[in-house]
């Protein structure tokens, strides 16, 4: 009897109503239940900021090349259905994702990430203006697609709090959220703003990361905060939510990015913040 989604609950009552529906019936003398295997269920992170400009898309390829690294079977959904860039920053810009059964097929790629964007869906300059009911649909044939074997979901949200982080929190609900900001004031109001949406559905944060973080000039090493410095930190501490990590600002980063190459999928010393990132998400998806 497939009883795969069930929980441990779930699986113990339906094996008692078999046994009691069956036990008086002709014939029977002793009832055996077999049940399937209890599958794994999928998890999903969303990022998100209440803010455009903050390197949210950054964090969820590299988070997602990483989760990879360490073994998960990782799919990303670009959720910025305005304006997607995974394509880009995940180097799919040209190929198409199929369908089978009227359930898109993820693309794979050179990262070992399964992925889904409206950057491969529509061609590459072409503006999307559609109302709030069509760019949720569109959502929603993104996270449902054929996601196969792959365990984790990550989400990247567009910036703020429109229809589609919405429908994102209430449709879809994902199992937490990892909030992202510079570490100036403004942008540090708005990632408030963001988490207290989640908040109000009752999804879990996972804590801040806080992006920008520091500029190391390439010609003479010295550090400076062109952004400020700390401030994610300071936030998570006075609300009491987890600080998962600093991402530096780096050249090295953008021109990983712009080539399609995630820092986070090599040895390169700078791919160690978003592993450590990794690292603590992958302590919270243990503990839960």
């Amino acid at each position: 009897m497939d009883a795969g989604g069930l929980d441990a609950a779930a699986r113990e009552a339906l094996e008692s109503a078999v046994k009691s529906a069956l036990a008086g019936a002709e014939g029977v003398d002793e009832v055996h239940v077999a049940l399937t295997a209890d599958k794994q269920r999928r998890r999903m992170i969303a990022i998100g900021s209440g803010k455009g400009g903050v390197g949210k898309s950054t964090l969820a390829a590299n988070l997602a090349v990483a989760m990879a690294r360490r073994g998960r079977k990782v799919g990303l959904v670009d959720a910025d259905i305005y304006g997607p860039s995974q394509q880009r920053l995940l180097k799919t810009e040209g190929q198409k994702p199929t369908a089978s059964k009227e359930q898109l097929r993820p693309l794979q790629t050179e990262s070992g990430v399964a992925l889904l964007s409206m950057g491969n869906l529509v061609e590459q300059d072409r503006a999307i203006a559609w109302r709030g009911p069509m760019a949720s649909g569109a959502l929603g044939q993104l996270v449902d697609a054929d996601w196969g074997e792959t365990e984790l979901l990550i989400v990247d949200l567009p910036p703020g709090t429109g229809d589609v982080q919405l429908t994102m929190i209430q449709k879809h609900k994902p199992d937490g959220a990892v909030i992202v900001s510079t570490p100036q004031d403004l942008a540090l109001m708005d990632a408030t703003r963001a988490m207290n949406l989640f908040n109000a559905a009752d999804v879990p944060i996972v804590g801040f990361v806080e992006n920008m973080a520091g500029y190391i000039c390439p010609h003479c090493g010295e550090m400076s905060d062109p952004f400020g410095s700390g401030g994610a930190e300071a936030v998570a501490n006075q609300i009491d939510v987890p600080f998962l990590g600093r991402i530096p600002l780096d050249i090295a980063i953008r021109l990983a990015s712009d080539a399609g190459e995630p820092i986070a999928s090599g040895d390169d010393v700078r791919g160690r913040a978003f592993d450590a990132i990794a690292g603590r998400l992958e302590a919270w998806l243990a503990a839960g």
